[in-house]
């Protein structure tokens, strides 16, 4: 009897909440859930980090590199391999990064316990991958050379064979099918499986897809049939919709086909489950888009990722009225949402061919997306299109950031040379010198510490405005005050603004001043050289603890306590206004007992 081939599973824990909205669990939150995510005994790996992880960390003021040790730490005594998404020349951010800062990253994110990093390039630019999967070597960790599927002329199985060939040959281990937007062809996928097999029999095959536009099972099973060696996979409450197939639906057609695939605990899957859900109830689902739990075939037509569909609708209501203003003062009838979003997607089929194929993964499927907007806008006011680019776009255009896959529209030579501009075929990492210098010296005349194996000197480096907000306070203060307003605008739905008001004062304290004068909420801020500023909505207060100070016309300053403490919900007064005594300055509602 022949021996049933085995195929193993990742967790894209990470992808899961990134396809899904803003944010990623907090340290704690994944140190809790790693446990039940290992004893569900099906998973050889599970994604942990990088892409927008470590950014999304800082953003709401955590040391991300504190919360990637701890995720990585219980898998690696467990033996499960973890992984992380770099975006080759881009690593970590959504721009180009110096050559010394990419080499850092490798040696850091070893350290900090990931094993394989997931390297692509948007324009699948050998130039741009190639360097990491030397730098990742050099560091310790295994390269694992990304292919960003997309499904257009060009993209072929063919043209993506010969990809592979040149990333295999620079020594990558492994290929990943990354499949972002889920448009991928299921035979297209299958063939190129195939391809890469034949030639390569000792590379392993991980494929990457994503559900919004239906065909991701079927892509799953052509892989697998064809050779894939690992299959990424979800769990509920975040599986489907515009994410990845959820791990028991992919378990079960596989085993059911023939092949030798790991069985699921579904207690522990069960907890995982139960676990997540209580993360998006703690604070991560007022960032989450609900558009993004719905597929939607709509996305076959223009290739755009699923998880682009929020921000997507976001924009196109953000320029609908200039539209129809324009529009109705033509004389032409207004356009609904839905026609709008239809022209949409018409025009990202015009465009996308015009400015090369890009393979519409970030951030040229912004880029992309941004084009046709600005080209409906424009066309509405009487301009011509493709006058609206941003020096962004036009980069990816003239080359700078890579070899565009197919040919850019003479329409669009034409218009790059009336602007003076040049297109370029030189290495997209020579316009990025080497950095890593200055943010020393910064580390150092700031006091920072450069952290274990360099790793806060790391991310100052990567997300240079991101760590200085997070290392002053303001980025903590930023997300809470976020946060209560997402929390109120979830609260306050269908109320009036009389109403929103008394929701917010129900069960809350208000703090009065005691004497007139100017309000003072800081003697000082928060970090040298800090603006003092009001406190963040949300910030919790002790019993007797100062909520703020008051200075009268005598220069005398008063304290005046949070009475029983409790948390913000509301300020009436800002720093330096004038009160009169008995005024109120703020309302904190009190703990429950």
């Amino acid at each position: 009897m022949e021996k049933k081939r085995k195929i193993q599973f990742s967790l894209v824990y990470r992808d899961m909440f990134q396809s899904s909205g803003k944010y990623q669990p907090r340290r704690d939150q994944l140190e809790r859930v790693a446990p039940a995510i290992i004893r569900m005994g099906c998973f050889s790996r599970v994604e942990t980090n990088g892409g927008a992880f470590e950014q999304v960390n800082l953003l709401y003021g955590e040391n991300p590199n504190k919360a990637v040790r701890a995720f990585t730490k219980p898998f690696n005594e467990a033996g499960i391999k973890t992984h992380m998404l770099d975006r080759g020349l881009n690593a970590l951010r959504m721009f180009p990064v110096p050559a010394d800062v990419r080499k850092l990253m490798y040696k850091v994110k070893h350290a900090q316990g990931v094993d394989i990093t997931r390297i692509f390039c948007g324009l699948n630019d050998v130039r741009n991958i190639i360097p990491s999967i030397h730098y990742a070597k050099e560091g310790g960790m295994t390269p694992q050379a990304t292919l960003c599927i997309t499904h257009s002329p060009i993209h072929t199985a063919e043209y993506y064979s010969a990809v592979a060939d040149k990333l295999i040959e620079a020594g990558a281990p492994e290929i990943c099918l990354k499949d972002m937007a889920g448009v991928g062809q299921p035979a297209m996928l299958g063939k190129l499986t195939a391809m890469i097999k034949a030639k390569h029999p000792e590379v392993i095959i991980q494929y990457h897809g994503h559900t919004g536009p239906g065909l991701a099972m079927a892509s799953v099973l052509e892989v697998a049939k064809n050779g894939a060696d690992i299959i990424d996979c979800a769990v509920e409450p975040l599986a489907w919709g515009k994410g990845h197939p959820d791990v028991i639906s992919v378990q079960s057609m596989l085993a059911n086909y023939g092949f030798d695939v790991p069985e699921i605990n579904m207690d522990a899957y069960m907890e995982v489950r139960k676990l997540t859900q209580e993360f998006i109830d703690d604070f991560l689902g007022y960032f989450m888009n609900k558009q993004n739990r719905l597929m939607s075939s709509l996305l076959l037509s223009c290739g755009l990722p699923g998880g682009m569909m929020g921000s997507m609708m976001a924009d196109l209501k953000g320029v609908q009225d200039a539209i129809n203003h324009n529009r109705t003062a033509n004389g032409e009838k207004a356009l609904s949402e839905d026609e709008l979003l239809v022209r949409l997607f018409n025009e990202v089929h015009n465009v996308w061919p015009k400015v090369g194929y890009p393979p519409l993964v970030t951030p040229f499927s912004q880029y992309v997306k941004n084009i046709a907007l600005m080209n409906l806008l424009a066309e509405s006011m009487g301009k011509p299109r493709f006058s609206m680019m941003d020096d962004s776009i036009w980069g990816m255009i003239l080359g700078k950031s890579g070899k565009l896959p197919g040919p850019v529209a003479p329409e669009i030579v034409e218009l790059a040379k009336e602007k003076g501009y040049e297109f370029t075929t030189a290495d997209p990492q020579s316009y990025y010198p080497d950095a890593l210098p200055e943010f020393e010296k910064e580390m150092k005349d700031n006091g920072w510490d450069f952290g274990e194996d360099n790793e806060e000197l790391f991310e100052l480096a990567m997300h240079p405005s991101q760590y200085r907000d997070y290392k002053s306070g303001v980025a903590k203060k930023r997300f809470l005050a976020d946060l209560q307003k997402a929390r109120e605008a979830e609260a306050g739905q269908g109320m009036s603004p009389e109403q929103v008001t008394a929701y917010k004062h129900a069960g809350a304290d208000a703090i009065v001043a005691r004497e007139s004068g100017k309000v003072l909420w800081e003697i000082q801020g928060d970090a040298e050289g800090q603006k003092a500023i009001e406190p963040y909505i949300g910030r919790e207060y002790k019993d007797g603890e100062t909520f703020c100070y008051v200075e009268n016309s005598h220069g005398l300053i008063t304290e005046v306590p949070a009475d029983m403490g409790g948390r913000l919900v509301e300020i009436c007064a800002k720093q330096g206004s004038d009160v009169r005594r008995g005024d109120v300055i703020g309302y904190i509602r009190r703990p429950k007992a």
